[in-house]
């Protein structure tokens, strides 16, 4: 994710998200994600912060230690609880979250430089969540492969229980990244990250999987190094913090719906890019989330089918691995994948396979996942991406 320092005095005003949504006016008035249990699966969340205290409920710890998750480390998991629901401190000062009344559900896994583990920690975070009365799950994280069975079927699980998902695309689109998982398994919603203009950040990856993209760029959020820490970050993990809060908002202000109708209403409701780039685009997605249109009163897209409509989206590399990075071939050590936070932090990906074995592999997986990729995004393009109404311009009226 990567942060900086930024002083308190300014922080308010630095959360331009909130300002080009226009939150006070346009959409806290009709909800603020009151009664909504928000699930983030990250590195914990420091619940004594004081822009997020009695927002935090007890959790889960699957890294070993023994912890409720409202222990926090690393910083992450803390920036994205309070980009969700912060409800800042004093009068016009901390970290305001675009659901500042949901509560969150911190369950911990490990991430980044933390001692390595199995991928399967996140599909018992999942079940974790879901089994606990998260209505949405926030997973800011990203990792290469969508090999884990466990995985795959706890997001079914998720699905199958009406639960929102909504994971980070990755953060390698400089490099030519595909989506990552979980966010590029079907069911859930893929976020990749914008700039204040609209724009796709550099280094946001993009694919077929591509559902949305949100706000990524220099964005305020709370730190973990103390309980008034702040920092800025980059990338697709805000982005996925603020689609995760929109469903928040949209679950607390219409709780009969269910999380298909609410990513619909997401999809529907959501805005070209600034460029004029035509969407829906494996770039965009289907637009750049717009809260508060995705809070309008819509009977046509409410009486829609209740089933999830990503359930049935086609993984462009699934169930084929990655091919390695560079990095990943410098990796002494034969280790499996780990989860990373989405803030460009290396991914290990290196096997037992010699360099050149490794190599050949990717270059042939290169190939055919070009091709197969290209044949499922012209059947995407045919079944997927039809009967959505053009959508309004980017962005919103700041009047």
């Amino acid at each position: 994710m990567g942060t900086g320092s930024a002083r308190a005095d300014d922080i308010r005003d630095a959360q331009w998200p909130l300002v080009t949504y226009r939150a006070e006016s346009a959409i806290w008035p009709v909800s603020e994600g009151d009664g909504v249990t928000v699930a983030v699966i990250d590195s914990g969340v420091l619940k004594d912060h004081r822009d997020l205290t009695g927002q935090v409920l007890a959790g889960a710890d699957f890294t070993g230690a023994n912890t409720d998750g409202t222990v926090d480390t690393d910083g992450h998991g803390t920036g994205m609880a309070s980009v969700i629901a912060g409800h800042g401190h004093g009068v016009g000062a901390g970290i305001m979250g675009l659901a500042p009344k949901a509560k969150i559900l911190p369950i911990r896994i490990t991430l980044g430089e933390e001692a390595l583990s199995d991928q399967s920690e996140t599909a018992k975070a999942i079940r974790y969540a879901v089994d606990h009365g998260a209505k949405v799950v926030n997973m800011s994280i990203a990792g290469p492969s969508g090999d884990d069975p466990e995985e795959r079927a706890a997001v079914k699980y998720a699905v199958d229980k009406d639960v929102v998902l909504v994971a980070g695309t990755g953060n390698g689109g400089g490099k030519g990244g595909a989506v990552q998982y979980p966010a590029a398994f079907p069911g859930v919603v893929a976020v990749g990250a914008a700039d204040r203009n609209g724009l796709i950040w550099a280094k946001s990856s993009s694919g077929p999987e591509t559902t949305l993209v949100a706000p990524g760029a220099e964005i305020p959020q709370a730190s973990a190094k103390s309980t008034s820490g702040q920092g800025v970050g980059n990338g697709t993990s805000a982005a996925t913090a603020y689609v995760s809060a929109t469903a928040a908002l949209i679950r607390a202000k219409y709780p009969t719906l269910s999380a298909g109708q609410v990513i619909n209403r997401m999809i529907k409701s959501a805005v070209p890019p600034g460029d004029g780039t035509a969407v829906p685009s494996e770039r965009y997605g289907y637009g750049v989330l717009s809260p508060a249109k995705a809070l309008e009163v819509n009977p046509a897209v409410d009486g829609g089918p209740r089933e999830n409509p990503l359930a049935g989206r086609v993984e462009a590399q699934a169930p084929v691995s990655a091919p390695p990075s560079e990095e990943a071939w410098e990796s002494p050590a034969a280790v499996p994948p780990v989860r990373e936070a989405n803030r460009g932090v290396r991914w290990v990906l290196m096997g037992t396979a010699g360099v050149a074995g490794v190599v050949l592999v990717g270059v042939v997986a290169a190939v055919l996942l070009v091709v197969r990729g290209r044949r499922r995004r012209e059947r995407a393009a045919a079944a997927g991406y039809q009967g959505y109404p053009p959508p309004p311009q980017w962005p919103p009226s700041q009047g």
